[in-house]
C-alpha cells in the first residue's frame, strides 16, 4: 500500500469548505465517535446478557467487522476526500438513487441522535441539579453545540479533540485501576477467576445471547465512520485518514476488550446493576461500580461528568456530520440548493441551523405524549448506522471493481484496503446479520408492535431508495461508466 503525503488541495475544497482539521483532530474524531455511553453504561448489560466470555466474543467479532468497514472507508475517503462521503460514494459508484437514500438516511440518523443526546444531557444534569427542568439544560447545550459548529471546522475539531480526550483518559484510568484490583493491589481482596466460572459463565445463553449482544456492540462502535465525513475538511486526508483508521481501530479495541475483561473479572454477570442501559443510571454503570470498589468515594459524580462529556461529544459530532451531509445533498441537487451556501469561515450555516432546528423539534417531541412519538423517531434512526455500513461495503466493492475495469492500477491508490474482496463481503454479511437480528425475540414471540418499532427504519430506507429510483427511472451505473476521479482530478477542475 502506498500513502502520499502531499496535501490534495489548498485551504478550500470545491464545496467552499476549509481544510482546517489536523492529524490530531482526525485521530480524536475517530476515537471519540466510538467511545460513549455504549461503553460507559451499556457494556455491563452485555456481560449480564451473555456472560463475560460471550460479551468478549461478541465485541471481538463486531470489532472485526468494523475494522473491515473502516479499511473500505479508508480506501474510498483517501481517494476522494469530500464532505458528502458515503452519499457521494453511493451516488457515484452505485446509483444516484442509492446515494439519495444513503444521504438522507445518514442526515436523519444524526439529526435525531442530536435530539436524543439533548434529552440525555437534561437527565444527566438532574443528578446535580434536580430542581432545574431538563429542557433548560437541553436548550443551553443545543446553543453551545451549534455555536461550536458555527465557528469553523477547526472549532469543531478542537472541541471534539478535548471532549474525546477526557473520555480516553477516563477509560485509561479505569483500565489501570481495574488491573490493580484484579491483582489485589487496590480495593481489597481480588476475586480471581471466580466470576468467570460462576453459574453459566463464561458463556451464558449460548449462541443466541452472543448474537443479541452483537446489536449492542454494533451500536457502541457507531460513529467511527465520521472520519469519512471529516476527511472532506482534513488538511491532508490522503495521509491522515489511513493513519487514523490504522491506529485508532486498535486503540478502540483495546479500550472495549480491556473494559469487558476488567468488568468480567471484578463483577459477576449476575449483578443486577449490570442491567442498566440508560445514561441516567450512572450509579449502575460498571465503571462507577468498579471505581467505588476501588475506594473512590466520588465515583458516581466522576462518571456522571464523564457520561455528560460523552453525550456532548456525540451531539457535537452528530451535528457536524449531519450538517455536512445536508450540504452534500444540496450540492448534488438532492436537497434544496438553499442549503448549499457556505459562509466566509467555510461553514454551511444554513444547513447547520436547519439540522439544529430538527434536533430542537425532536427534543420538544420527547416532552409530549409520554415521549411515544420521539421513541419511534429514535427507533427509525436506530438501524441507520448499520445501513450506512452496508452501503460502505457495497460502495467499496463497486469502486474497486470499476477502478480496475477502467484500467486503474492499485499502486495509484493512496490507500489500498487489504483482503479485498473478502473484506467488504464479510463486513456486508455481518451487517445484514446484525440488522435482521435487531429484535429477533419479538419476531419469535409474535409481538408485532415491537417488531414494527425495531425494524421500521429498514422499510423506510428501502421505500426512499426504491421510490426515488422509480420516479427518476434510475439504474445501476455500469462499471465502465462509474466516475472514479479522485482528489487530483477535483483539484484540476
Amino acid at each position: 500500500m502506498a500513502t502520499q503525503t502531499q496535501p490534495v488541495s489548498e485551504a478550500r475544497t470545491e464545496e467552499g469548505l476549509k481544510r482546517g482539521l489536523h492529524s490530531r483532530h482526525m485521530q480524536m474524531i475517530a476515537i471519540g465517535g466510538a467511545i460513549g455511553t455504549g461503553l460507559f453504561v451499556a457494556s455491563g448489560g452485555t456481560i449480564a446478557q451473555a456472560g463475560p466470555g460471550g460479551a468478549l466474543v461478541a465485541y471481538a467479532v463486531i470489532g472485526l467487522m468494523v475494522l473491515l468497514l473502516m479499511q473500505s472507508l479508508g480506501e474510498l475517503a483517501a481517494h476522494l476526500p469530500v464532505a458528502g462521503s458515503f452519499q457521494t460514494f453511493a451516488h457515484r459508484y452505485v446509483s444516484p438513487s442509492f446515494g439519495f437514500a444513503m444521504g438522507w438516511n445518514y442526515w436523519f440518523n444524526w439529526a435525531i441522535t442530536v435530539a436524543a443526546e439533548l434529552v440525555a444531557a437534561g437527565i444527566v444534569m438532574a443528578f446535580w441539579f434536580p430542581q432545574v427542568p431538563g429542557w433548560v439544560w437541553a436548550a443551553a447545550f443545543l446553543v453551545l453545540l451549534t455555536g461550536l459548529n458555527a465557528l469553523s471546522a477547526r472549532g469543531y475539531g478542537e472541541s471534539e479533540f478535548w471532549l474525546a480526550g477526557i473520555k480516553v483518559v477516563a477509560v485509561i484510568v479505569f483500565l489501570i485501576a481495574g488491573v490493580l484490583m484484579i491483582f489485589g493491589v487496590l480495593g481489597g481482596t481480588s476475586p480471581g477467576f471466580s466470576n468467570w466460572t460462576t453459574g453459566e459463565a463464561p458463556f451464558k445463553g449460548g449462541v443466541l445471547s452472543i448474537i443479541s449482544v452483537f446489536m449492542i456492540a454494533g451500536f457502541s462502535f457507531q460513529g467511527t465512520e465520521m472520519i469519512g465525513v471529516a476527511a472532506g475538511e482534513a488538511q491532508n486526508p490522503r495521509r491522515d485518514v489511513p493513519r487514523a483508521l490504522r491506529t485508532v481501530f486498535w486503540r478502540i479495541m483495546l479500550f472495549y476488550i480491556g473494559a469487558i475483561v476488567v468488568i468480567g473479572f471484578l463483577l459477576p454477570y449476575t449483578d443486577p446493576n449490570l442491567l442498566a442501559s440508560d445514561a441516567s443510571e450512572v450509579a449502575s454503570s460498571p465503571f462507577t461500580l468498579v471505581f467505588e470498589r476501588a475506594g473512590i468515594a466520588f465515583a458516581a459524580s466522576l462518571m456522571n461528568a464523564v457520561i455528560l462529556v460523552a453525550i456532548l461529544s456525540a451531539g457535537n459530532s452528530g451535528l457536524y456530520a449531519s450538517t455536512r451531509m445536508l450540504l452534500s445533498l444540496a450540492r448534488d441537487g438532492q436537497a434544496p440548493r438553499f442549503f448549499a451556501k457556505v459562509n466566509d469561515r467555510g461553514v454551511p450555516l444554513r444547513a447547520l441551523l436547519a439540522t439544529s432546528a430538527v434536533g430542537l423539534i425532536g427534543f420538544i417531541a420527547s416532552l409530549f405524549g409520554q415521549g411515544e412519538a420521539y421513541t419511534w423517531l429514535v427507533n427509525i434512526s436506530g438501524l441507520s448506522g448499520f445501513i450506512v455500513w452496508v452501503g460502505v461495503a457495497v460502495c467499496h466493492f463497486r469502486f474497486r471493481r470499476a477502478f480496475l475495469a477502467q484500467g486503474g492500477k492499485l499502486s495509484e491508490l493512496p490507500y489500498r484496503a487489504p483482503l479485498f474482496p473478502l473484506g467488504p463481503l464479510v463486513a456486508f454479511t455481518l451487517c445484514i446479520v446484525v440488522i435482521l437480528g435487531q429484535n429477533y425475540e419479538a419476531v419469535f414471540d409474535g409481538e408485532l408492535l415491537k417488531v414494527a418499532s425495531s425494524y421500521i427504519g429498514l422499510p423506510i430506507f428501502l421505500a426512499v431508495w426504491l421510490g426515488h429510483k422509480v420516479l427518476t427511472r434510475d439504474r445501476l451505473v455500469p462499471l465502465d461508466q462509474v466516475d472514479i476521479s479522485g482528489a487530483e482530478d477535483l483539484a484540476k477542475r
